[in-house]
């Protein structure tokens, strides 16, 4: 009982990455349709206009990510999340409303603005949980996300163009509501000086009484991660000290300069999230229609790709689950190896087609699976638990920043690259960066299951030199 609210907190605040798989993945069967002469806007879209379409969003959240890390310490993570909300329900009301091609693109556009809910929730979660669980909430908000996709293929499929907007709007609206009833991060209040409000949340979200022994350590052990001695002495010894004063409070600048951990632990994570976009399952989301079209052409590309989304969702369950019970590097390490191999597969199969259709399909739902239990969901645990509260909104900003704008140009780009090599060749790059990140995370990704975020760290402290001993 004591992670109840925990698990509520977090399914509350995912609801937003269930809101946002849906508007992602609203393109991904739409952008035939709004190609042809049929299409439900006021004309068709231009082969540039397709490009932006799918790659829009990226911008949007370009722009929108480096406000979001300021506002999380402004505004707080509670009303971080509503704002995006917000922005959530007016790119519905914008797609109801609107048949002009312009505006939609607009629209895409804002959704992309109000995705900085990923780096909210993130956070959020990372600071309600206990480090027990702390793997598995973190990316069950990439399974939300996943979820949403899901529901989004679903409807989108089934549904006329109309009464899918609405429900979008409605899902929008909905999230919304639910957020007023989170309560606010014990980390951000403490922060800001709150200890009595941060106790309050703290008590609720554990499940502990007010004045118990356990929440009095979690209170010293949030204070000790917000007053980090990044002197000679390592987390464990500043913890054997009996009285604990506040450190000298450092800007943002000199504590990143001293803190080479924190230095390290970003370096290792940029490589990691490199790695989550360019192994390509973004795109076989974006694309799954016109994929299966032509890998699959007896079968229906809506059924197929609703039961892409399945496996992503199932997938990230088991990679939720995995990453507290198996560890973050073992999944990274072996699912991109997995991911690499199956892209060789994929590969040689649409350029040669050795094997019958069924197989590409099968490979695509194993490139998926792979993809998902490694790239899709350990460097976004990782941006939750490796850095010190001094710096977890900034880095955490730089970071999800840094995918939007991988994001953007491997969707800008794919279009014109597919035209120009083919389906086949497209998965021998992705297969060749696969591999380079098994091998990359065999060698400098440590492993932090059930670690404190001090126990991390000192993982990224390269060890001192021995005094000789004459």
């Amino acid at each position: 009982m004591g992670f109840l609210y925990q698990f509520l907190g977090t399914a509350i605040i995912s609801t937003m990455g269930i809101n946002m798989g849906v508007i992602f993945a609203w393109p991904a069967f739409t952008i035939t349709m709004f190609q042809t002469t049929n299409t439900t806007l006021n004309r068709p879209m231009t082969d540039t206009e397709i490009s932006l379409f799918g790659s829009l969003s990226s911008i949007g959240a370009l722009l929108s990510t480096p406000t979001a890390g300021y506002m999380l310490e402004k505004l707080g993570r509670k009303y971080c999340s509503l704002l995006n909300a917000l922005g959530l329900i007016l790119v519905w009301v914008l797609l109801v409303c609107t048949r002009n091609v312009e505006t939609v693109l607009a629209a895409i556009f804002l959704s992309g603005v109000s995705s900085s809910v990923f780096l909210v929730a993130t956070v959020y979660i990372s600071e309600i949980c206990q480090d027990s669980i702390r793997g598995a909430m973190t990316a069950s908000n990439m399974v939300s996300y996943g979820i949403g996709m899901l529901l989004s293929y679903m409807l989108g499929g089934f549904l006329s163009y109309n009464v899918m907007l609405y429900v979008g709007l409605s899902m929008a609206v909905g999230g919304a509501c639910l957020l007023f009833l989170m309560k606010e991060s014990p980390m951000h209040l403490l922060s800001n000086g709150k200890e009595k409000e941060a106790a309050q949340s703290l008590s609720f979200y554990r499940m502990w009484k007010i004045d118990s022994k356990e929440l009095l350590e979690e209170m010293n052990n949030m204070k000790r991660a917000l007053n980090p001695d990044l002197g000679e002495e390592t987390p464990e010894e500043e913890k054997l000290k009996p009285d604990m004063k506040p450190a000298e409070k450092m800007s943002l600048w000199k504590f990143i300069r001293k803190s080479k951990s924190s230095q390290r632990a970003f370096l290792v994570n940029m490589v990691v999230m490199t790695a989550a976009i360019f192994q390509g399952l973004v795109v076989v989301q974006i694309y799954a229609e016109p994929i299966f079209t032509e890998a699959v052409p007896n079968t229906s590309a809506t059924l197929l790709s609703v039961m892409l989304a399945v496996t992503t969702v199932v997938a990230g369950m088991i990679a939720a689950y995995g990453t507290d019970l198996l560890g973050r590097r073992p999944l990274m390490v072996y699912s991109s190896l997995g991911a690499g191999i199956s892209c060789v597969v994929l590969g040689t199969q649409m350029h040669f087609h050795w094997g019958p259709n069924w197989l590409t399909a099968t490979f695509i739902y194993v490139f998926a699976v792979m993809y998902t239990c490694g790239a899709g969901t350990v460097p976004f645990v990782l941006l939750a638990e490796l850095f010190l509260p001094e710096v977890k909104s900034f880095f955490s900003m730089v970071l999800v920043e840094y995918v939007w704008l991988c994001n953007f140009v491997i969707l800008f780009i794919f279009n014109p690259l597919l035209k120009a090599l083919g389906w086949g060749p497209v998965f021998y790059v992705f297969a060749v960066i696969c591999l380079l990140s098994s091998t990359f995370c065999f060698f400098f990704l440590p492993e932090t299951k059930g670690l404190t975020v001090e126990e991390i760290q000192a993982r990224f402290v390269k060890p001192k030199r021995k005094a000789p001993l004459y």
